[in-house]
């Protein structure tokens, strides 16, 4: 018998929607952060981080049959105490904004009557280039030299697309720790070092502006995931402050109502948020906050550093994931 049909024969049994009954109140929110036609053809700069359509259509479905979808600020009530919410409670959120959350994502929540919360990198959005880790990573993958020296001086191998990876991700590890100008500075150097033009928007690869606002319009909720993608945890506390108020600031002017809602990036190293960048973000006005950290949300957990989980590239997978989590065991 295979791993999947036992799997569906647990669930189908009920076994795991009594076990979740002994587990109180939980919230589940889910991370993606792009949805594809063909994912297979991003890979040299989104890497694994895109849905299919058609498996994130399915995945939605079984949200909206099995599940209760609920919107950022349900949560945020309930956190407070000001808010019931039904069982198994589920919010959809995505990170970085790429444009085909508007075109192809949010049509799909819209079928099945699901807000959506959509976590924009503001100066990705303002200057139609998709976030730091895509444009190292289309550096690395398509550059035809054979080896790089990072900044520490140590020599790294790029003859083979594993090596390239590796590369990539120990560039990552520095430029996690930069934001605004040194960050643009470190990735134009990288692409002079490794002697390529710089990655160019792809048609609609982020938003517009006109598309952000469309997607308040469709219901959905606008959230600021920084200006410029650092790990917040490794930066200075001024670029922290920058990160969280000049995003804020700029979503306000841009859309015209407050922004609230917050997503912590998590491009390379942990930890991605730390007490102090929480105790800012409520400084600076921020209502609740996701990190990229696993498990359901509880009523005693503090908004400002919620869990979420990451979906599979499967549909049953996320169901069978889903229905763990609620009965207590995470996956």
């Amino acid at each position: 018998m295979s791993k999947d049909l036992v799997k569906k024969l647990v669930i189908d049994s009920g076994a795991l929607r009594v076990a979740a009954r002994w587990q109180g109140k939980g919230v589940a929110l889910l991370m993606y952060h792009s949805v594809s036609d063909n994912p297979n053809s991003q890979q040299d700069t989104l890497g694994g981080i895109a849905h299919s359509t058609l498996v994130f259509r399915g995945q939605m479905e079984v949200i909206a049959r099995e599940f209760n979808p609920i919107t950022i600020e349900d949560l945020f009530l309930f956190l407070k105490g000001q808010r019931d919410l039904p069982s198994r409670p589920v919010v959809v959120t995505f990170d970085d904004g790429y444009a085909d959350n508007y075109h192809l994502a949010s049509p799909i929540l819209e079928q099945f009557g699901i807000p959506g919360v959509f976590y924009v990198t503001v100066d990705c959005v303002e200057r139609q280039m998709p976030p730091w880790p895509a444009q190292l990573r289309f550096a690395f993958l398509t550059s035809g030299k054979t080896g790089w020296a990072d900044p520490d001086q140590r020599r790294w191998s790029l003859a083979t697309r594993e090596d390239k990876i590796r590369a990539f991700e120990r560039a990552s590890e520095f430029c996690g720790k930069l934001s605004g100008s040194p960050q643009s500075d470190f990735i134009a150097h990288i692409y002079s070092d490794l002697a390529i033009e710089p990655v160019r928007n792809r048609p609609s690869l982020m938003m517009s502006w006109d598309q952000v606002r469309g997607l308040l319009r469709a219901g959905h909720t606008v959230g600021s995931h920084t200006m410029t993608h650092p790990n917040m945890a490794h930066v200075g506390e001024q670029d922290a402050r920058r990160e969280f108020l000049e995003s804020k600031r700029c979503l306000e002017r841009k859309l015209g109502q407050p922004a609230v809602h917050f997503s912590y990036p998590c491009p390379a190293l942990q930890p991605h948020w730390r007490e102090a960048t929480v105790r800012l973000s409520r400084e600076i006005g921020y209502k609740t906050a996701v990190t990229a950290n696993g498990g359901l949300v509880r009523a005693h957990h503090e908004p400002l550093c919620l869990r979420r989980i990451r979906p599979t590239k499967q549909v049953a997978g996320l169901r069978w994931n889903l229905e763990c989590t609620f009965a207590g065991r995470v996956v």
